[in-house]
């Protein structure tokens, strides 16, 4: 494997940043994840616009979008294969040990692992603990994921592949790695980013092409939807057969496989898609 470090490719055992980078120390850093197919990606101008605000949030100098773009080319063209993950890391580079930012640049990293297609349909649990809609890291794609570490961990023992949070003041949020949708009345919704949800790109592709309806929703909703899914880079959008102990509608369940369907055809037609 051949990695892009701070300028230019390198061998995967020879890929080298600080052990003093702020990414590493602190988690000062932003990450996107790409889905890329024999060498295509999917949404690249999508992900590198919630790039560049994830680092404006975090305070980062605004990364050069164009660099980033070479450096996903240069990684594609060196690691050939038929379905990756293509991550772009960006942090405050080397800096004193503490939260304090040093002068010496930022970092960026890009990566390519292969992966697989998901399964058509997945189990979650919901966890006990609760994401801050007023966070000072809300609605950014940060490197500080140990909380996410902690929760799909728990899904993993409970033989399920996501775990999916409730807000501070109890209404349904997310994922570890993903955005949630229910099915009420033959509908889609899904919670706001108000809610302190990520603004995934898939989520919001999903409810431009489907009609969807972003409302604020309780947890509970989840014990009497008609279907449930989810939307991810990976996962595109995968239905949900079991939520902790509760089978739901055998899935995908025909809204859940219709939006599939909608979204496999958008996507197809569409590598690089806009926002409306």
């Amino acid at each position: 494997m051949k990695l892009w470090v701070n300028g230019g490719l390198r061998e995967a055992e020879e890929a080298r940043v600080s052990v003093l980078d702020h990414g590493l120390t602190v988690g000062d850093g932003v990450f996107e994840t790409v889905k890329a197919e024999r060498g295509d990606t999917f949404a690249l101008t999508l992900h590198l616009e919630r790039l560049a605000r994830s680092a404006r949030g975090l305070g980062l100098p605004a990364p050069d979008l164009d660099e980033v773009r070479r450096a996903c080319a240069a990684v594609l063209e060196a690691n050939p294969m038929e379905l990756g993950r293509l991550r772009i890391t960006y942090t405050g580079g080397l800096s004193p040990l503490g939260s304090e930012r040093g002068d010496a640049g930022t970092s960026l990293v890009v990566g390519l692992g292969e992966t697989t297609r998901r399964p058509d349909s997945t189990a979650v649990i919901t966890v006990p603990w609760t994401r801050n809609e007023r966070g000072a890291l809300t609605g950014l794609k940060t490197t500080s994921y140990a909380e996410n570490v902690v929760a799909l961990a728990r899904a993993r023992e409970q033989g399920a592949s996501e775990a999916l949070f409730a807000n501070t003041v109890g209404q349904l949020c997310e994922g570890t790695g993903s955005n949630v949708f229910v099915v009420l009345d033959g509908r889609i919704h899904t919670p706001p980013v108000s809610s302190g949800c990520l603004a995934g790109i898939t989520r919001a592709l999903a409810v431009e092409w489907t009609g969807a309806v972003e409302a604020d929703l309780p947890l509970d909703v989840l014990e009497s939807a008609e279907e449930i899914f989810l939307t991810s880079t990976l996962r595109d959008i995968q239905a949900v057969h079991r939520v902790d102990g509760r089978e739901t509608t055998p899935a995908p369940g025909p809204v859940t496989a219709k939006a599939m369907r909608i979204f496999d055809e958008r996507a197809a037609a569409d590598r690089d898609p806009r926002l409306a």
